[in-house]
């Protein structure tokens, strides 16, 4: 069946300005996922908890992005893509607002919680409303450029929510999050159209996609990709404070330079989709893998540290602008459906590789988090390899 992109209700200006609304969202809503990495003993103090029991603020809200993003295409499959995405905007703004003026434990947790809804339910949506409000062939350079804000976001939140804090308070830096988002929702409100749901044969069940082989091998992939990165960059400010001995202008100019080469590679990248997608999913894993490697040989040199973890920042945050591309090839008319299965699968990979690289961090050594992170990218090339001979067989 071919697909069918609804250009005709905006024009390319309007349709370009929608795409931006939506990245300012995604970098609000990754800033407020990760700020709470440098704000932990902050919160600890003020609420009278432990720091263990403030870090579970960041835990939960992955656990609802997973269970929103596998159940967001069924429970919304009757509403307008366009009220769906507002919603979850206003979503992000109520929690923002819970967590700034959380008088307890439970009241932070329940504003998290929130967050993990809204961050689930824009990512899934997000692929399939690029695919309907922009051409065909510039779905990567929509995806790209979602991409660039989730990199900024990731970046400059931990640094960004030390100095708020210093400044105006663990609270003031959660509030910065509303009048953003406020910002981003009448944005939306006003550049994205109408978008009815389209017609399914079937109710949007994200796992019965994975009794696709094509389907199956390529979340496998996307698996291997995100754990092994994240059992790496998790664990990056401890490696190069106590590895490389940076101190904290070292640290953060370097921390800035892998934000600019991630930001770099998610534009660089469009490029090369149109004709080369499954090269770069195949290539992209093996390099970082040979940088991670190229880490633990290295990892005392200050220099040649610094330019392996920019090339790692060029080629780690350029990953998801290609599996977003192929998910809208592989399935175009379950667009929603896969991006909620995509969005699940990821931020599960997430978890599993900053637990396992944080195990193996404290009871082997830093470099075996490393060697294992690099163990998982080299297993999503060869995944991706697989993925890449199935889509060259003739379809029956």
């Amino acid at each position: 069946m071919e697909t069918t992109y609804d250009t005709r209700l905006v024009d390319d200006r309007a349709a370009w300005g929608a795409v931006l609304s939506m990245a300012l969202c995604v970098a609000v809503l990754i800033a407020s996922e990760f700020m709470p990495v440098s704000l932990l003993s902050p919160i600890a103090v003020d609420l009278g908890i432990t720091e263990g029991r403030a870090g579970q603020a960041i835990s939960i809200s992955g656990i609802f992005a997973v269970v929103t993003s596998l159940l967001v295409a069924g429970l919304t499959r009757r509403i307008d893509r366009r009220l769906v995405v507002t919603g979850f905007t206003v979503i992000l703004i109520v929690s923002g607002l819970a967590v700034a003026f959380a008088p307890n434990y439970t009241f932070l947790m329940a504003g998290r919680a929130l967050l993990g809804i809204a961050i689930g339910g824009f990512w899934s949506m997000s692929t399939a409303i690029v695919m309907r409000l922009v051409p065909e062939d510039q779905v990567p350079r929509g995806l790209a450029m979602l991409n660039a804000g989730n990199a900024v976001a990731a970046t400059i939140a931990a640094p960004l929510g030390s100095l708020l804090g210093a400044y105006a308070g663990w609270r003031g830096a959660f509030f910065l999050v509303v009048p953003l988002g406020a910002l981003a929702l009448v944005w939306q409100w006003l550049s994205l159209p109408p978008l009815p749901p389209r017609r399914r044969k079937r109710p949007g069940n994200v796992l019965v996609l994975l009794g696709r082989p094509p389907v199956a091998i390529g979340m496998a992939s996307i698996m291997m990709l995100f754990m092994g990165q994240f059992a790496l960059f998790t664990y990056l400010r401890p490696f190069l404070e106590n590895v490389t001995h940076l101190d904290i202008a070292a640290l953060s100019a370097t921390l800035l330079a892998i934000g600019l080469a991630s930001v770099a590679g998610t534009w660089c990248i469009g490029r090369l989709l149109h004709s080369r997608l499954f090269s770069v999913l195949v290539v992209i894993p093996l390099v970082m893998a040979v940088l991670a490697v190229a880490l633990i040989v290295l990892g005392a040199m200050p220099v040649p540290t610094a330019l392996l973890l920019f090339a790692w920042g060029f080629f780690g945050t350029a990953a998801p602008v290609g599996w977003g591309t192929w998910l809208s090839r592989t399935l175009p008319d379950d667009a929603e459906a896969g991006g909620g299965l995509q969005v699940a699968v990821i931020q599960l990979a997430i978890t599993g590789g900053a637990a396992i690289g944080g195990a193996l961090f404290d009871t082997v050594g830093w470099w075996g988090a490393f060697a294992f992170g690099a163990a998982l990218l080299c297993g999503s090339a060869l995944t991706a390899l697989a993925a890449w001979r199935m889509a060259k067989r003739p379809q029956p």
